[in-house]
């Protein structure tokens, strides 16, 4: 597994994760406890991640809707 995007905001991780699942490309967002457990003060930032294989052609989705 392989991180593609590091960030504290919740609305964005949601959209990349939609938009990496519609080109099927599945997703773990880790972190997620550790986010919470700080108060969601955004000390810990999540992480999106995908599998070896599939890290490629997620960043190059990801570059092209000018989010990488």
């Amino acid at each position: 597994m392989r991180a593609v995007v590091t960030s504290n905001n919740p609305v964005r991780l949601s959209f990349l994760t939609a938009l990496l699942a519609d080109a099927g490309i599945e997703t773990v967002l880790l972190d997620l406890h550790a986010s919470i457990a700080d108060g969601s003060i955004g000390a810990i930032p999540r992480r999106l991640v995908v599998a070896d294989d599939d890290y490629a052609r997620a960043c190059r989705i990801l570059r092209e809707a000018g989010e990488c």
